[in-house]
């Protein structure tokens, strides 16, 4: 009999450049094990929803998935939005943050951080 928990493929993925920054950061401001990175949205921004993305601890309604080593926390009605998203970290001249690659989103803005579907 066993006793493995079967998992759901998260519904997004980071590029190792992502994930380099996201351990750094955590590891910056000394999180505990409670702590795991929430993706996500809500409504504003330019183009009517904005991108979440920080640490924070678990919430009702979220579903837990690791990605990378990484703890993520993201809740159930996102995964519409968010499914087959990268988020990758650029570090060069013209831009240095988070990017997210969104194949659902309709048009997004000139920042990068909003989206429509």
């Amino acid at each position: 009999m066993s006793t493995a928990v079967e998992t759901a493929p998260a519904p997004v993925t980071f590029t190792q450049g992502a994930v380099k920054e996201l351990l750094k950061l955590k590891d910056q401001q000394e999180l505990n094990d409670d702590f795991g990175l929430r993706v996500g949205v809500e409504g504003g921004g330019c183009s009517g929803m904005n991108y979440v993305l920080g640490f924070d601890q678990k919430k009702d309604g979220d579903q837990e998935y690791y990605i990378e080593g990484i703890k993520v926390y993201m809740h159930k009605a996102h995964g519409l939005y968010l499914a087959g998203m990268q988020i990758d970290f650029q570090d060069g001249l013209n831009a240095r943050g988070f990017t997210f690659n969104n194949p659902n989103a309709a048009s997004t803005c000139g920042c990068g951080t909003s989206f429509s579907v």
